[in-house]
């Protein structure tokens, strides 16, 4: 099947825009590959502390200086369900490597914060700058110039693109990525759902939603509803930086030690001299990013990923906008539902067909790129595959030609929608972003009074109050990166749903993040410009009427915004201190707007 001419047209336009910023990027990226290991270029000194540590086998090798030397990089903690099996992986790792006549040392460790722990939370302000943190962490973990190719591991929300920006930093060494898995399935979302829609309500108390919470997140393995975390794996998968299939195998399985050990390996196997010298800025090229938007698109991944996708490519010297995802919305058809955009989980995605199915059916219909450069070779057909262990050793067979639940996958003819799950929205407002693939066709238009808030816990005083019985249209401002690090607002989600299920028509419009949890509620989010640096949200009243049309891409107040004077921004000390935030006044300050990737680490220098 021939490309389809949109995908054509916008990977074109990211090369046009990219232009001589990509060049020298990828220019002095190649530049940094040598033809030797990179520990040769140390000093005795500085090698011998290099592996003063190390187990005498691998010491020997170290000195000897033929072999790579692997670099782990993880996210590693104990807290976190999704990073917790990660301790196992760096001892299977280095067995792998030595087994394959290599070494491999943990360089690094990077933050890992659990939205899921801090959302509602003051530690939720700093989860969005933790992405450019993990960046950084990465790039001082391979700093040491002792690696010559790198694996790296983590899941979750902002783990993930802080490490693909780190490792872009080092982009001539070869990546392999390697997920934890998610968890087995708990209670069902519908019923958690229900549970948190009833103590939203009153009608149930703290002791039952913490039951009904903790047997929905019962165990190791990434949160098994299809957020920003899985949202992740897959992007990971599309891009061509994981083993085929490795997405979602469940923790602590034979088969995800035998993925894990199989990574190490291939890692092992790309680099420069070994004959299939694969550098990460020959596989994230603008075609892989286009890949990726697909896959968002395709699967109803998550709205973190307007911001991700445009930091992580920026960083390798290419330039993403907003319209790159509405054009490629536009032509994608929606292939699954995962709740929050359906009943199952990712375990029931998988099972159904899961990543292999999706791959396959756009490929047929032209919708992904095959000349790209993945980490297991040329094009994506490998990635039609999935992992099994035949006599305990790891293949991989065809993964399934039909649905095995076409209420979970549908085929490319049968597709839940014909468009993607994201949309842009334009209008006086600025630009925003709406994820409407949860979202029921009778929600996607909303035209209501406004009420105007200036943090989520004034929505919901005002709904314990009772003055929320309405239509309306919940305008939380003072939200975006540089105000407060544009936490999520997902907390809201529960309040404007029972508002919803009671037959009012609602929605919310904020400068802030609603998370890869979005929801049934009709929700413009990312707001740009954003209230602190001028944008028209900040001059909303209560009573000015909103309009809200997903269908037709626009977001606009009916009333001549630009006429009224700035309104002075709240008091945001109290947003600005404790909980760590104190250390993170310069990211404030520097961050950039949310169409930008609200990124905080490309400051020109001269």
């Amino acid at each position: 099947m021939s490309l389809h001419p949109v995908l054509q047209e916008v990977t074109d336009r990211i090369i046009a825009r990219g232009g001589d910023r990509r060049a020298q990027w990828l220019e002095e990226t190649r530049a940094r590959a040598g033809t030797k290991v990179e520990r040769s270029h140390l000093s005795c000194t500085n090698l011998a502390h290099g592996f003063a540590a190390m187990p005498d086998r691998a010491k020997l090798m170290l000195k000897v200086q033929e072999q790579p030397n692997v670099a782990i990089v993880s996210a590693y903690n104990d807290m976190l369900s999704a990073h917790q099996p990660l301790a196992d992986f760096p001892a299977w790792i280095k067995e792998a490597a030595l087994a394959a006549g290599a070494t491999a040392q943990f360089a690094g460790g990077v933050p890992a914060m659990c939205d899921g722990v801090t959302q509602g939370q003051a530690g939720m302000e700093l989860s969005l700058f933790s992405r450019d943190v993990i960046a950084m962490a990465t790039a001082v973990a391979l700093s040491h110039q002792m690696f010559d190719a790198a694996v790296y591991l983590g899941v979750c929300d902002k783990i993930v693109p802080g490490l693909v920006i780190g490792a872009l930093s080092f982009g001539h060494l070869p990546a392999v990525f390697v997920p934890g898995g998610p968890m087995t399935t708990g209670v069902s979302n519908d019923e958690k759902a229900r549970i948190r829609q009833l103590y939203a309500e009153g009608k149930v108390g703290r002791a039952e939603l913490l039951e009904a919470e903790s047997q929905a997140y019962h165990g190791p393995g990434t949160c098994t509803f299809y957020g920003t975390a899985n949202s992740n794996q897959m992007l990971m998968e599309f891009m061509g930086l994981h083993l085929p299939g490795t997405s979602f195998v469940n923790p602590h399985t034979p088969l995800r030690e035998a993925l894990t050990r199989e990574a190490a390996r291939q890692a092992v196997s790309l680099w420069h001299g070994g004959g299939r010298y694969t550098p990460l800025c020959d596989v994230l090229d603008e075609k892989a990013f286009v890949n990726g938007i697909v896959g968002l698109m395709a699967t109803g991944g998550s709205t973190n990923h307007t911001l991700h996708l445009v930091a992580m490519a920026r960083a390798a010297g290419i330039e993403l906008n907003w319209d790159d995802f509405h054009a490629l919305s536009e032509v994608v058809p929606l292939l699954a539902r995962v709740y929050p955009n359906g009943k199952a989980d990712v375990n029931g995605f998988q099972a159904a067909g899961g990543l292999q199915f999706v791959i396959r059916q756009l490929r047929r219909g032209g919708l992904l790129h095959e000349d790209v450069t993945t980490i297991v070779g040329k094009g994506l057909e490998a990635y039609c595959r999935e992992p099994c262990l035949e006599d305990g050793r790891l293949a991989w067979r065809d993964g399934a030609e039909t649905p095995g639940d076409d209420s979970i996958v549908r085929p490319l003819d049968r597709p839940f929608s014909p468009n993607g799950g994201l949309r842009v929205l334009e209008g006086n407002l600025g630009r925003s972003i709406i994820k409407i693939s949860a979202v029921a066709p009778e929600h996607q238009v909303v035209e209501a009074p406004a009420i105007v808030f200036d943090d989520q816990d004034e929505v919901l005083a005002a709904f314990q109050r009772g003055e929320l019985e309405r239509d309306f249209v919940a305008v939380v401002r003072w939200q975006g990166p540089a105000a407060n690090g544009m936490p999520e607002l997902h907390k809201l989600t529960p309040t404007l749903s029972v508002l919803q299920g009671r037959g009012f028509h609602v929605a919310l419009v904020t400068d802030g993040r609603m998370s890869g949890a979005s929801g049934k509620v009709p929700a413009a989010i990312h707001v740009t410009p954003e209230a602190l640096k001028g944008g028209l949200i900040g001059r909303v009243r209560t009573g000015d009427r909103v309009r809200l049309d997903a269908r037709r891409g626009v977001l606009e107040v009916l009333a001549d915004l630009g006429a009224r004077p700035a309104q002075a921004a709240p008091d945001l000390r109290p947003h600005r201190r404790g909980v760590g935030r104190d250390l993170f006044g310069h990211m404030r300050r520097a961050v950039s707007a949310a169409e930008e990737g609200a990124c905080t680490l490309f400051v020109d220098e001269d």
